[in-house]
């Protein structure tokens, strides 16, 4: 549920309260609420308030409505999202670089950024395989699970490693256990790449490579996805040496020596 906007005495200036009200609506909707009912209730406001608020994203097709249906998210948020997605530096320098990888190897194609706790989808490339990778671009993925999550926090010491498993634990089950996940990730550093071995989803693998900046941080990293039928371990290995050029290749477009 949106957080509500502060409405009390030292809380923000009208103008921002509408603003908050309006970012609370549009969390609300992409979170499931679809009646003026289930608004008010998120945002903590009146019918009539919460009505005239909608009324103006729809006008400014921030969202959409339709009699039977309720309200949705609207046409306006996707060209943002678009542009947002196109603007981000990382973005616009690996696409090529992943567009001529999908071209050879056929599989789906992530590339994401740590966001706190998560590892976040900014680009995504289908592949050519007949099969259906339930994954989209905003989308977060657990760190310690997800090949890409992995590559992203290659860098980091064994205490803040641990500290992604115990988050995942603390989520769910793991397999494998800690000390057989660190030995890997141990090993993932050292050569530079990290797999998913159906630690995420079932019938699930993926290789992943860390991309990095002009100061050697890393930044991103992408990951070639398919599933069991496509990706045993012999391809897995087949694919690393492949997965470090084209980070590296990214990551000298980024400014990376190297």
């Amino acid at each position: 549920m949106a957080a509500k906007p502060s409405t009390g005495e030292g809380g923000a200036a009208p103008g921002s309260q509408t603003l908050l009200r309006g970012l609370a609506i549009l969390e609300a909707v992409a979170g499931g609420a679809r009646d003026l009912a289930a608004l008010s209730a998120a945002l903590g406001t009146t019918r009539s308030t919460t009505h005239r608020l909608a009324a103006a994203l729809v006008e400014q097709r921030y969202l959409t409505f339709a009699p039977r249906e309720g309200y949705g998210l609207g046409p306006k948020l996707l060209e943002l999202g678009f542009r947002a997605q196109q603007a981000a530096p990382v973005t616009r320098v690996a696409r090529p670089h992943l567009d001529r990888l999908s071209e050879s190897c056929g599989d789906t194609i992530h590339l994401g950024v740590l966001e706190g706790e998560w590892a976040l989808y900014l680009d995504k490339l289908p592949g050519r395989r007949r099969i259906a990778i339930s994954s989209r671009i905003g989308e977060r993925q657990p760190v310690w699970s997800t090949g890409l999550g992995k590559a992203l926090i290659l860098d980091l010491d064994e205490a803040r490693w641990r500290g992604f498993y115990r988050l995942g634990e603390a989520r769910g089950g793991h397999s494998p256990d800690l000390a057989t996940w660190l030995e890997r990730m141990r090993a993932y550093a050292v050569r530079g790449i990290a797999y998913d071995r159906e630690e995420n989803e079932p019938e699930v693998r993926c290789v992943a490579g860390p991309i990095r900046d002009a100061s050697g941080a890393i930044v991103a990293a992408f990951s070639v996805t398919s599933t069991v039928q496509y990706m045993d371990e012999a391809r897995m290995e087949d694919l690393a040496g492949t997965v470090r050029e084209v980070a590296l290749a990214i990551s000298r477009d980024l400014g990376w020596a190297g």
